[in-house]
């Protein structure tokens, strides 16, 4: 029983530490410490939604989903 109960709480904070955005770091003056990170996209970078080439890349990806299921196929 105790078996279970330990892997049950790796696997809860496996997943505790997998959707929190945290690290911990470790330094000579503070010792260990925990911090929350937050992400901030950019807009006009390559690989951010709101870019011209991320809006070029979903429209080529939906016309390509759309064609497979037989909705709308542009014709050439």
């Amino acid at each position: 029983m105790k078996k279970i109960s330990m892997v049950a709480a790796a696997i809860l904070g496996a997943a505790l530490f997998s959707s929190t955005p945290i690290s911990i770091g470790q330094s000579l003056d503070k010792g260990l410490s925990v911090t929350v990170n937050s992400a901030q996209a950019e807009v006009g970078r390559p690989l951010t939604a709101g870019s011209v080439a991320g809006v070029h890349r979903r429209h080529a990806r939906r016309a390509v989903r759309r064609c497979a299921a037989g909705v709308t196929c542009p014709q050439y």
